[in-house]
């Protein structure tokens, strides 16, 4: 009698396998295959923990494989590919699920895919792994210790070796460990629907856990909460999904009611609908982005939201100075950007990112950045910001930009962020970086500059 092969494990293969082969956002792939599901609240957060697990630990997975097969891992069918990476995943990191369990339910998921004929591999595999975990020993010693921290922290070693280089080695080692902390989930209160208060209590009433953001006074922090599809104030339009650190770029923006604003890379829209709200939804704010399906999300963010200032435009932000020369009071440039400052809660993106793509971004972001300035007004206020780290990606397009166009001054950025409760946190930095293993946040940068 053959073993049933385990949903939970069976779902998190089929995960796996949509992140790997088709380039799926582990985010979306675990939403959809969850909401398809019928799996218990005890087996979802399994899926979920085997899911991101073996997603995060991406390339360190696949050296561990390869110390037991002669078969390139780029070379095994993509099916058992997936099955072993899972399974790889729950012998080295899940001390809790027996070693058995591992194996036998492995060959069961083998023979549902339609890979039987490679079963009897992938059990071989695997009980070698449970046998002689030893082989997989990370490198240690003089000449090692870049390979051995990128593989023990989850990291590819162009990354590693980037950030030991940039920052130093401790500094280097502590990034890394906060990428693999839990990231709580953040809500930004809608003050045009209510204060942070009345949202705290709403939300504890719904069985939540949340606490006051100590960043910004409209920000909460969910240390434990049901399913989001469920939490009222999201559905009714009382709250928005939005990182900490995400939601002080618009009190730096700081625009006035009535005030033109321009949002020059705008989707999914949250920073659009904070500084809507910061200006009482009085004004005009130009949300623009170059893909009609994420102006689409703007609009139904903003209609949730009850918010009627934003008209989005199909929008090249490198054309934006020439299609607005002069309008607006403020204009925000977040630039596209590498992303190393949210590495956490996107566990597929350190292995998707490449040096060669960090290198052409500057060279964007600086042409956006000047095209962002032209449509500024005489005394008006251009904002940059990234959810990077990278000094190329940040301190270094400011520098180039202003010695471009001396109508610019750089103002101090510090001076604008606010505490959580709504006070000005008096800073000194002219541009702000905040480090994620320092500050305890996303990796975040801002710089604000004034037009003479």
């Amino acid at each position: 009698m053959t073993m049933k092969a385990d949903a939970a494990r069976e779902t998190a293969v089929r995960i796996l396998y949509e992140v790997h082969e088709n380039c799926a956002y582990a985010n979306v792939a675990l939403a959809q295959a969850l909401r398809r599901s019928n799996l218990s609240d005890q087996d979802r957060r399994f899926v979920t923990e085997l899911v991101y697990g073996s997603v995060k630990a991406g390339g360190t997975i696949d050296w561990i494989i390869r110390r037991y097969t002669t078969r390139p891992v780029r070379r095994l069918q993509p099916m058992i590919r997936a099955i072993l990476r899972l399974g790889a995943y729950q012998l080295f990191y899940l001390d809790r699920v027996p070693a058995s369990a591992v194996c036998n339910t492995s060959v069961e998921i083998a023979k549902k895919m339609g890979v039987r004929s490679l079963s009897g591999f992938v059990n071989g595999v695997l009980r070698t792994m449970a046998r002689d975990p030893k082989k997989a020993a990370f490198p240690k010693g003089k000449g090692h210790a870049i390979e051995g921290l990128a593989l023990a922290s989850q990291h590819p070693e162009w990354l590693v070796r980037r950030w030991v280089r940039t920052f130093g080695f401790a500094e280097a080692e502590a990034l890394c460990s906060f990428d693999n902390t839990e990231p709580p989930l953040s809500l930004r209160t809608n003050t045009l629907r209510g204060d942070r208060e009345q949202l705290l209590a709403s939300l504890k009433a719904e069985g939540a856990e949340p606490e006051a953001s100590h960043w910004t006074p409209e920000g909460i922090r969910l240390l434990r909460h049901g399913s989001l599809d469920a939490l009222t104030p999201l559905q009714d339009g009382r709250a928005q999904v939005q990182d900490e650190s995400s939601m002080l770029v618009a009190h730096v923006v700081r625009p006035r009611p009535g005030a033109t604003v321009i949002d020059c890379c705008a989707a999914p829209g949250g920073k659009t609908t904070h500084l809507a709200a910061l200006m009482g939804d009085a004004g005009r704010i130009i949300a623009g982005d170059i893909y009609e399906h994420k102006l689409a999300r703007i609009r139904e963010n903003a209609e949730r939201l009850g918010i009627r200032s934003i008209e989005t435009q199909l929008l090249d932000a490198r054309e934006a100075g020439g299609k607005y020369p002069g309008v607006a009071d403020c204009v925000l440039v977040d630039a596209p950007c590498s992303g190393l400052g949210v590495l956490r809660r996107k566990p597929d993106a350190r292995w998707r990112k490449t040096e060669a793509e960090l290198a052409g971004l500057p060279a964007l972001q600086l042409a956006i950045l000047k095209s962002a300035g032209r449509a500024v007004k005489a005394g008006g206020t251009l904002v940059y910001s990234t959810c990077t780290i990278e000094l190329a990606e940040n301190q270094e397009v400011v520098s180039t930009f202003l010695q471009s166009d001396p109508a610019f001054s750089l103002e101090v950025t510090g001076a604008y962020l606010p505490d959580g409760n709504g006070n000005v946190r008096h800073r000194t930095e002219k541009m702000v970086q905040l480090m994620p293993h320092v500050d305890g946040t996303d990796g975040f940068f801002i710089a604000r500059m004034k037009k003479e």
